[in-house]
């Protein structure tokens, strides 16, 4: 390695840096545990920088169907727009570093809902929190403020996850021209994923100060261009706009689903109304039912990225099911037509399934018939 920075101390000394490797990859790992702002999101969006929450480090996971293969991750991070960040970290002098890494990121990419599932992300964050002898709830206010909605949150994580926003980081002490290259070509393609490597050089001085000096690379004027909006996207959705996008996007068959849902709501009950969701990626319209106590509750959302999602701890926090037998048969109805919610009330769960399932009118009926079901038990309360 070659190369060195300068910096002037208070008596105008001149204290000279020279590039140093790191002693080993762990080490390079321990630093972006503990300072996630070297990951440079400043640099990864210069107009709106990046902020990272971690959620584990060296996450591991069993491949179910290949026996007893195992899945492996250097670290997970969440930015404040809930795109699921996975990072991968090699030294420059692993051999195996182009080859083997572009292998991982796409096998990420293909596999990250799949094997992590947003419920296990959830997991794995508050059991890292506690690790560390931090609160949970106190980590996620610092991040994203007291006033931030929690379970939306990790409902927009789950909605990036099933629509494939996720990035995809490599971080090294130094990315050669052949690897740059190689990413540089997968940001330009990948859609609406992102593929960059992050490059962080460490330089030491002889009386043992320390400087980090990271560098985003493969955001070319294409890529950058093509995926300007994907950190910010607050599109507005009405009924016309939504159906129109939806049939475009997921077909002719799915967007009359969403209609037939969306009429379900509309006609059913004078207490359910329709709420609709921003967001280009995650948005869409909410089943609102209106309650004379308390806030309204939501029953289902409908996404445009073709899904049907509820929230467990919605349901958990209202009456009759915050109750443990009218729970457990809540849990029953909705087993029946794909939703699982947990055993347990106070664990936090998506549960959703995808539009294209209930094209069988049959099948369509028993799904709303169970959320009619749903309704009239909170009406009785």
């Amino acid at each position: 390695m070659s190369g060195g920075i300068y910096l002037i101390q208070d008596d105008d000394r001149l204290v000279e840096m020279t590039e140093q490797a790191y002693e080993t990859e762990d080490r390079l790992q321990e630093l972006l545990e503990k300072y996630p702002q070297l990951l440079a999101g400043d640099q990864i969006d210069r107009a709106t920088p990046r902020r990272w929450l971690l959620i584990s480090r060296e996450i591991t996971t069993n491949l179910e169907e290949e026996g007893s293969g195992r899945w492996a991750l250097a670290h997970l991070f969440l930015d404040q727009d809930a795109i699921p960040t996975l990072v991968e970290v090699r030294r420059s002098s692993d051999s195996r570093i182009r080859r083997e890494i572009i292998g991982e990121m796409l096998d990420y990419a293909a596999n990250v809902l799949v094997y992590w599932p947003m419920e296990s992300i959830i997991t794995q964050f508050e059991a890292n929190c506690r690790e560390q002898g931090r609160d949970p709830e106190q980590v996620f206010e610092k991040f994203l403020g007291t006033d931030a909605e929690e379970e939306q949150f990790w409902q927009k994580v789950k909605t990036n996850l099933q629509a494939g926003k996720i990035r995809l980081v490599f971080v090294s002490d130094e990315v050669s021209s052949e690897l740059r290259r190689v990413i540089e070509f997968l940001n330009e393609q990948m859609d609406p994923a992102e593929v960059v490597a992050v490059e962080i050089k460490q330089y030491v001085s002889e009386d043992g100060l320390q400087t980090l000096v990271p560098r985003v690379i493969g955001q070319t004027a294409e890529a950058t261009q093509k995926k300007a909006s994907a950190t910010r996207e607050r599109r507005r959705w009405d009924e016309i706009s939504f159906f129109e996008e939806m049939k475009a996007r997921r077909g002719r068959d799915e967007a009359e689903i969403a209609r037939k849902i969306h009429k379900w709501v509309e006609n059913k009950y004078p207490e359910l109304e329709i709420q609709w969701v921003t967001g280009d990626t995650y948005g869409g319209f909410a089943a609102k039912l209106a309650q004379k106590s308390r806030k309204s509750l939501e029953l289902f959302r409908i996404g445009i990225s073709g899904y049907l999602e509820i929230s467990s701890s919605s349901y958990a926090s209202n009456a009759p099911f915050d109750s443990e037998e009218n729970w457990q048969e809540l849990r029953g109805r909705l087993s029946s037509i794909g939703l699982a919610l947990p055993a347990d009330r106070t664990e936090r769960r998506l549960p959703s399934i995808r539009l294209s399932t209930l094209l069988d009118e049959e099948t369509l009926t028993q799904v709303l018939e169970t959320f009619d079901w749903v309704v009239l038990q909170i009406k009785a309360n």
